[in-house]
């Protein structure tokens, strides 16, 4: 039989850590101040990032070999899942759209659903995650590894700004194929809604495609290819702060890859939700 278990004497008592006011007070405190000079970095990093890109693009010193370097990087790990994202997130709009459209006798509005589903929201949503998950932890790896190895001081010393060196090239290729891939998940959304529609709701080809084009206007696809661009620049942005400022060894770096994606996950829904809202004021949907 076991004994039974010793209540804990005075002095370990004293020693357990207490969750006191004072303690709670500090962190509300602390906590603002902190997100606030967070928000002052990012957006004096945002502007570095702007005046270098300008300045280098006009007097022609863009390091276009690093810039197509980090294109290829950025493409191997998001161009494969962005083709596989796109074929069940078209599939999944025909098939749930398409029972309730069998009931009520609507079949010939397939296409406006694939066309307001997938291009308006599914694609620059699909390839905004793809991007926050795959292309910001690639950034902030690799920025924190030489954070951490104080390549960035060393950089620095050379009299180079590691934010023209480094950051500058990986924002021209994020910004690059954010569109890219934002027209693959929409062809291939749409490709995957048509055949789920034809094949299994009995719907005409030809009807799918009237109803999608009287739906999905130009200024859709438009919209949907500014919210991926803008995705990506913010992407680059969370990456690179957190990267740039990772330290405390290899625990560093995944706390930086971490909070990078989490972040960019976040900006990302909260701008799709402030560029529909602005969308439907100013353009709102109507047939084409």
């Amino acid at each position: 039989m076991d004994p039974a278990p010793k209540s804990p004497t005075a002095s370990e008592k004293r020693r357990r850590p207490r969750l006191s006011i004072q303690a709670v007070a500090t962190y509300l405190k602390e906590t603002p101040i902190r997100s606030l000079a967070t928000l002052g970095r990012s957006a004096e990093l945002a502007a570095n990032i702007l005046r270098h890109t300008v300045s280098d693009t006009i007097a022609l010193r863009l390091p276009l070999e690093e810039v197509t370097t980090q294109m290829w990087k950025l493409l191997k790990v998001t161009a494969l899942p962005a083709l596989l994202m796109a074929v069940p997130i078209g599939a999944e709009v025909s098939v749930q759209v398409g029972g309730i459209m069998n009931q009520v006798g609507a079949n010939s509005l397939a296409g406006a659903a694939s066309g307001l589903g997938v291009v308006g929201q599914g694609a620059p949503m699909a390839a905004g995650l793809l991007m926050s998950g795959a292309a910001a932890s690639a950034i902030a790896s690799d920025l924190g590894a030489r954070a951490i190895r104080e390549e960035i001081e060393a950089i620095r010393v050379m009299g180079i700004d590691p934010v023209q060196r480094l950051v500058v090239p990986r924002f021209i290729a994020m910004i690059a194929i954010a569109p890219m891939l934002c027209i693959v998940i929409v062809a291939a959304g749409v490709s995957a809604g048509l055949v789920i529609s034809a094949n299994v709701n009995d719907v005409v080809p030809g009807s799918f495609w009237q109803s999608f084009g009287s739906f999905a206007t130009p200024t859709d696809l438009a919209f949907s290819v500014l919210k991926s661009v803008i995705f990506a620049a913010l992407v680059v942005l969370i990456a690179s702060l957190r990267g740039l400022e990772a330290k405390g060894g290899p625990k560093g770096v995944a706390n930086a890859v971490n909070a990078s994606v989490v972040l960019s996950v976040f900006c990302i829904f909260m701008t799709n939700l402030m560029i529909s809202q602005l969308q439907m004021m100013f353009f709102p949907a109507r047939l084409a």
